[in-house]
């Protein structure tokens, strides 16, 4: 595996997901295994144009594998956007002696990276960290399985509250601009109801599936809304819909928020991201770049990152009609 790289940057950009540090601890423990120096970038692109780094090696990341958030952190940086941001960035990577780096995020860390390649030919590669799985090149991004089993834990107990006082439930989870949180976990925790942008369910459809609901001697009901769902302004206004032409439903709302992003992440998360940090760095060192690592049908693939940032995801097809059946 020859290859002139000898040192790699690993960091952390755009919203937090748990996996992200089972990724982390994947790279620096492959570049130990493979004898290359690694080096943490903290704060993602705000920190590699400061020169925030630290050589990392594979007891730096002891204990780390079950933690959510990440140890390097993360910012969102404006800076990077510049052509002098990235300049400023490229000089700092240089003087540490860095040849390549790793970078986890989403389709904003992923649009710098490519950027940058473009711009120094710097070698650069991605792994898909971001609860909303919606990365073009993956089936799976890291911290999608975890918030899915956060929400369905979530959504189980206030069913409990729903069923002792007979009450509907509007429970809003992230996704942005898709419905895969939402879908998955509405079928997993029996949502009598599921809104993503998607499916346009419509007012009066949502209305008249509820009545159904009613007369078929429901007495409480769940409906998950992704939060990118079109058919309402917000959440709340769908509430307040369905109390107008729904008046024998008590409605309430639960906006989950950022609950779903924070936690230990679970084991599916933990094995995805220690074999995709393992696939990045033999990727690097095999003398390719501006790639992203991805899994489809349990086989680990491989990416242009430019695909990655325009391709779009497409909604579960099957899960969907599953979903029209077990509403029933």
């Amino acid at each position: 595996m020859a290859s002139k790289i000898k040192k790699i940057g690993v960091f952390t950009s755009g919203g937090d997901s748990p996996g992200m540090n089972a990724a982390i601890r994947a790279v620096v423990r492959t570049c130990a295994f493979l004898k290359i120096n690694c080096v943490g970038i903290f704060r993602g692109y705000q920190g590699m144009i400061e020169g925030d780094f630290k050589p990392m090696d594979a007891r730096s990341v002891n204990n780390i594998i079950n933690k959510g958030g990440t140890i390097l952190k993360s910012a969102r940086c404006q800076e990077f956007r510049t052509a002098e941001g990235r300049r400023k960035a490229y000089e700092q990577l240089t003087a540490e002696g860095i040849d390549a780096f790793v970078v986890i995020g989403g389709d904003g860390s992923f649009t710098g990276a490519m950027i940058f390649n473009e711009e120094y030919g710097f070698p650069v590669m991605g792994i898909p960290g971001t609860i909303d799985n919606d990365i073009f090149g993956t089936s799976n991004t890291l911290g999608f399985d975890t918030a899915c089993n956060t929400v369905v834990e979530i959504i189980d107990k206030i069913r409990d509250t729903a069923s002792s006082h007979n009450r509907l439930f509007f429970v809003e989870v992230m996704g942005r601009d898709v419905g895969h949180i939402a879908l998955n976990v509405g079928v997993g925790a029996g949502a009598e109801e599921i809104l993503i942008p998607e499916e346009d369910l419509g007012l009066e459809r949502l209305v008249e599936s509820l009545k159904r609901s009613k007369k078929s001697g429901k007495s409480s009901s769940i409906v998950v809304v992704a939060e990118g769902d079109k058919i309402g302004k917000s959440v709340f206004e769908l509430k307040e819909y369905v109390e107008e032409h729904l008046p024998i439903y008590d409605v309430r709302v639960s906006v989950l928020g950022h609950l779903q992003r924070g936690g230990a992440p679970s084991c599916y998360d933990r094995v995805l991201a220690s074999r995709m940090g393992v696939k990045a760095v033999e990727t690097l060192l095999e003398g390719k770049t501006n790639l992203m690592v991805g899994i489809q049908n349990n086989e680990l693939t491989l990416t242009p990152i430019s695909k990655a940032i325009k391709g779009h995801t497409k909604i579960d097809s099957e899960l969907i009609r599953v979903s029209d059946i077990m509403t029933t």
